[in-house]
């Protein structure tokens, strides 16, 4: 996959960067730890039917967190991306603008990322969510990364499409994408973690593009304070032949 803020390891597609081609992606744009960084992305062109403008918006998100999990400290998302930002009648510039580079220093987020023996020896003790649609969840329907269809036992299914709306125009073409509002994000994270506050919450979808925005979500907008990412996702637990249930 040509982007800089995954790389693909044996069998999943979407891991995090080796930490030194990390920083040094992060540096080149002229980023520190101390930073305040708006991610803002786009649906257009070629993404935009569904669902390929989902999985368009869950890259913004992934790229949030790859920097989170660098040590990046003020990370933040523009609702609705440059989509709605130009649909809005907002100011745009054609300038091209030169970053300075700089030698980025954080910290990783070491336990930000769990592995898949950590979440076998998890199951039934953490709330594990599987973030993939609700086909997918119930076995309806086999993604074509993983091996096989079924999800991790005991985990409940949030689907990251729910979390956002959708602005069509009459042909169903995507003109943008946002946030659902802050109540009814509670409400639906409540609906599946209940009065679970201090619980530990393992996120997972197909291959970690969908499971870093439920991610985001859970951590940084409604500020569960346990919230780890299982990178590997569904691509990775099957391919290494771990149970499922359906």
């Amino acid at each position: 996959m040509n982007d800089p803020f995954t790389v693909p390891v044996d069998t999943s597609w979407m891991e995090m960067p080796p930490v030194e081609e990390l920083f040094g992606l992060i540096g080149s744009a002229g980023i520190t730890k101390y930073s305040c960084v708006v991610v803002v992305g786009s649906t257009s062109g070629s993404l935009e039917p569904i669902p390929f403008a989902f999985y368009a918006t869950a890259g913004i998100t992934r790229v949030a967190i790859t920097l989170l999990y660098a040590g990046v400290r003020n990370v933040a998302i523009l609702d609705g991306g440059y989509d709605k930002w130009v649909y809005e009648g907002k100011p745009v510039s054609t300038e091209p603008v030169t970053p300075t580079p700089v030698t980025y220093d954080g910290k990783v987020n070491k336990d930000m990322l769990v592995s898949t023996e950590y979440v076998y020896e998890a199951i039934g003790k953490s709330i594990i969510i599987d973030a993939r649609d609700e086909v997918v969840y119930n076995c309806i329907m086999q993604e074509p990364w993983c091996a096989y269809v079924g999800h991790i036992p005991t985990a409940k299914n949030l689907p990251t499409p729910s979390l956002w709306n959708v602005k069509t125009d009459g042909n169903g073409k995507v003109v943008y994408i946002t946030y659902k509002d802050i109540v009814a994000l509670w409400i639906m994270a409540w609906n599946v973690i209940g009065c679970n506050w201090y619980k530990e919450i393992i996120v997972y979808c197909g291959v970690g593009g969908y499971a870093s925005t439920t991610y985001f979500i859970l951590k940084e907008v409604l500020g569960y304070p346990n919230v780890k990412f299982y990178d590997g996702s569904a691509q990775e637990w099957t391919f290494s032949g771990m149970p499922v249930e359906c």
